[in-house]
Parts: C-alpha cells; structure tokens; sequence
C-alpha cells in the first residue's frame, strides 16, 4: 500500500473536511554542488538541519519518553468480511447496514482491546502524521470533558498508519499528552485494522450500532456539532 500524505482542499467552498488522503509524494532532488563551494554548502546544510530538528522536537512526541512494554504496533485479529472502501465521490455508502468486521487487538501495553462492545460505538481512525488528526484530538477530548459524548455511547481509538520516520512519533506518547480519553488499539505494521473497515483518509470515523451494523461512515476533520449529528443516529439525544 503506498504511504498517506496530508492534502487540503484549497478555495472550493464545496470541499469536504479537511482529511489526509494515501498518496506517495514525489522526491525533492538534492542540490549539487562543486568545487571549493563543496565544503560550505556541507556546512550550511547541516545548520540548517540541525535548526530544523531543534524546532521539530517542540512540537513532535519523543520516543525516548516511552516506557517499557509499550508497542506503537502490534497484531490485530480480524473476524468478519471487510467493508469497502470509503468513496469519497458521493452517494450511497454501500457499507451501511453491512456488519462492520470485529476488530480485536491491544493497547500500546497489552491490554486486550475489541471494537465489538455490545453497545453503540464510534470507531476513530487516527495517524501521528496526520495533521488533520492533530487538529481532531483535542476536538474529541473537549468534546467527552463537555459532557456532549453521549453516556450510552462506546468510542475506540485506532492509531494506524504508523511510521516511525515520519513526524510526531510515537503515537502512544502523542495520544497520551493529548488526554485521549478512550481505549486505543495499536494497528498493525501492515495496518490491517483500518484496512479492513475500508480507510481511505485520516481522521476515520465508523459508526456501529449495538449488532455491530454500520450506520454512518466519514472522513475527514468534524466538528463538534458534526459529532452530535453523527452519533445521534444511534445514541438521540
């Protein structure tokens, strides 16, 4: 699968929210230089980098801060068909009213985590990387702080697309400063969990009923009305 990079619509008031889609970047070609600028050039990159990586560690997590036992990824089970990808052309979701694949697997410390809970359940999607997730997190904490997460509702984070080479690794620290609030699985490597419900963007939302039927699925930054509005479908006000 190729690697997700952050795009976001630009001047289209029609454009949906602002979501990270699976595209590979094209490569940015080195400068070359030659003759006695060769040296210069040598140290000038390497200030710049290293004023790039002082700057970057004030706002990425820091994987030397992990404890122990803790796993950005680790092996998910999943029992049930996969659904379709999630189009992002319009129309009926052919996944609605399909039963969602039960997703079983762990914390970033082991602990057993299922996204089949026997009760109405709001999955979320989420990369480190992402930038539009970053901006989702504290949405969705201040969102269950307010009281507006309604009371019969369970939600599980998924933290996929892990990549330790690219920014704001880890996602078990990321999540952890961010006061995530709800119980996390860690995806695979090969992110198996968010395949088999169809991700094609980040941040990912699937909602499943109490028999774990789909009943809505989005992409993309939401609102906290837009929350409302989605998990109204099977938790009304």
């Amino acid at each position: 699968m190729t690697a997700p990079t952050a795009t976001r619509p630009r001047n289209n008031p029609n454009a949906g929210p602002a979501k990270s889609r699976r595209t590979t970047p094209a490569a940015t070609p080195a400068p070359r230089r030659t003759g006695w600028k060769l040296g210069a050039a040598i140290a000038a990159v390497i200030a710049v980098a290293a004023v790039i990586a002082i700057a970057a560690s004030g706002d990425d997590s820091d994987s030397s801060s992990v404890a122990p036992g803790i796993q950005q990824t680790r092996p998910v089970m999943i029992t049930g068909t996969p659904l379709a990808p999630l189009s992002d052309s319009g129309g009926t979701d052919p996944a609605i009213g399909a039963i969602a694949p039960a997703i079983s697997g762990q914390s970033f410390d082991g602990t057993p985590v299922s996204t089949r809970t026997g009760r109405p359940t709001l999955l979320v999607f989420l990369a480190h990387w992402c930038p539009h997730c970053r901006a989702e997190v504290p949405v969705l904490v201040d969102w269950q702080r307010s009281g507006a997460a309604p009371a019969g509702l369970d939600v599980v984070g998924i933290a996929t697309g892990t990549d330790s080479t690219r920014p704001n690794y880890p996602p078990s620290t990321w999540l952890a400063g961010a006061g995530f609030p709800w119980p996390v699985i860690a995806d695979s490597a090969t992110y198996d969990a968010g395949n088999a419900m169809g991700l094609t963007a980040f941040p990912y939302f699937v909602l499943v009923n109490a028999d774990g039927a789909v009943v809505a699925r989005a992409s993309g930054e939401l609102t906290p009305t837009a929350l409302d509005s989605l998990v109204a479908q099977v938790v009304p006000a």
